[in-house]
């Protein structure tokens, strides 16, 4: 069978790579660098600022710890790391490839009919024919209609993974994910930020309560947030760019060297020719079933041109499923529900199943656990003990529907949050699992115990 895939991102890469254990016969087209948006300007190089600036914060606090040092920050060398990582990942995909014996071609496809793609590459343009096609040609920035929005002073997040030299001041239109995760790590390299978000709070995919406790950490560290704020217009100069915003109550203008505008993605799919064979999209998001099929039984699509969740894992997820169902197989169920989303401020924020605002609105009867991170010996070692887990379960049978972590590495405890779900876990199987001690992990089961206030090492509230 010969399947081609679309996109070498974390859809089509990892698609590609199970497809051809399967034994098809596969080719993989990418118009830009294998490892799409996550490896080269996304996730990866994002954390990797983060590391560095985390490791700066951590010397600059170290003093109570015993280690005192001057914290001094070399940003061309920051870049520099942030370089290597990025092109260690990208060749071992590339490695990856070779193993599986994979065709890669780098150019750009589109449908002439459901099974034959024009490919164009350095070389021109040629025709071939696939049994099954995979699309995974991810997302771009959005870029809202503001006035002055275009000016040089504007970047995106590409724009801000790539500067030179750190900023004096940044203004940071959007308050999700990408913008509070730039605004951690540019504010620990020393610039001023200011963070302008339109809904009422930032995060607001996230649990309100640790929410809050995420805003006042960026606000402790310098970042200034204005939530329920809309930006009228842009207007750049040749050193700084001026910011206008209106709240309920007034108007101001806030300046900054640089304004990044991070208000979303959309989906990658305009150069695809979707509408010359007829597959069904909504404002440029292929639309698929459970299997990932598109309204072409024969052309799957995976991760951010299809789903409404724009997350490497969500595209690798859907890949392996998609690629399973091309090959003929009977692929696992595709859990949503079992997704974790991953916030990398100081501490990590970290979520997965439904929030107790979810729950609510859903009237739902639900119980809640809380365990402050501060009656936890490790995170105490750690960080001070800042931060809280929060477990929401079924109130009749006790099912957890959902873990929210505020704290050191709750971007790696959730796996056992999304785990538990997974398995329909109820808080007595938590609880009756023992955890190590002293981990960060025993706060989980705390939080559990906390939901039937029984809480060991924390008066319970109920």
């Amino acid at each position: 069978m010969k399947i081609a895939v679309i996109g070498g991102g974390p859809g089509g890469y990892v698609a590609a790579i199970r497809a051809a254990q399967l034994g098809a016969e596969v080719t993989l087209i990418e118009k830009n660098k294998l490892g799409g948006t996550c490896l080269n300007v996304g996730c990866i190089p994002t954390k990797a600022l983060l590391h560095s600036a985390g490791l700066l914060d951590e010397i600059r606090n170290g003093a109570e710890a015993g280690i005192i040092a001057e914290a001094k920050l070399d940003f061309s060398k920051t870049q520099n790391h942030k370089a290597k990582v990025v092109n260690r990942l990208v060749s071992g995909v590339g490695g990856l490839m070779k193993a599986n014996k994979i065709r890669v071609i780098q150019g750009t496809a589109s449908f002439l009919k459901t099974n034959l793609l024009r490919i164009v590459t350095e070389k021109g343009a040629r025709e071939e024919a696939f049994d099954k096609i995979i699309i995974a040609s991810g997302s771009l920035p959005s870029a809202p209609p503001i006035p002055g929005a275009m000016h040089p002073r504007c970047i995106d997040s590409t724009g801000a993974l790539a500067l030179q030299e750190v900023p004096s001041s940044m203004v940071i239109i959007g308050g999700g994910v990408i913008g509070v995760e730039l605004a951690t790590a540019y504010a620990s390299f020393g610039t001023k930020i200011t963070i302008v978000e339109m809904m009422p709070e930032i995060l607001p995919m996230m649990d309100g309560e640790l929410t809050q406790m995420v805003r006042k950490n960026l606000e402790r560290k310098g970042i200034k947030i204005l939530t329920a704020t809309k930006v009228i217009s842009i207007e750049g100069r040749e050193e700084a760019a001026d910011v206008k915003v209106e709240t309920k109550e007034s108007q101001e203008i806030i300046t900054g060297d640089n304004v990044l505008i991070c208000v979303g993605r959309r989906p990658d799919t305009e150069a695809l020719g979707l509408d010359r064979v007829s597959i069904a999209s909504e404002r440029g998001r292929i639309k698929i079933n459970e299997y990932m099929q598109t309204s072409c039984p024969d052309v799957y699509a995976v991760g951010d041109c299809a789903s409404p969740i724009m997350l490497a894992h969500i595209a690798s997820a859907q890949g392996e499923l998609a690629a399973e169902h091309a090959a003929g197989h009977q692929p696992g169920a595709y859990l949503e529900q079992t997704n974790p989303s991953c916030v990398y401020t100081e501490p990590e924020f970290a979520a997965v199943g439904l929030t107790e605002e979810k729950a609510k609105a859903l009237n739902l009867d639900y119980i809640v656990g809380r365990f402050p991170l501060a009656a936890n010996g490790k995170a105490l070692i750690m960080n001070g003990g800042e931060g809280m887990i929060k477990v929401i379960a079924d109130a009749k049978y006790q099912e957890v529907l959902g873990v929210h972590i505020l704290g050191p590495r709750a971007t790696d405890l959730i796996a056992e949050g999304a785990l538990a779900i997974r398995l329909e876990a109820t808080l007595n199987e938590l609880i009756t699992t023992i955890h190590a001690h002293p981990t960060l992990s025993e706060a989980v089961r705390e939080a559990a115990l906390a939901a039937e206030n029984r809480a060991i090492h924390y008066i319970n509230q109920g």
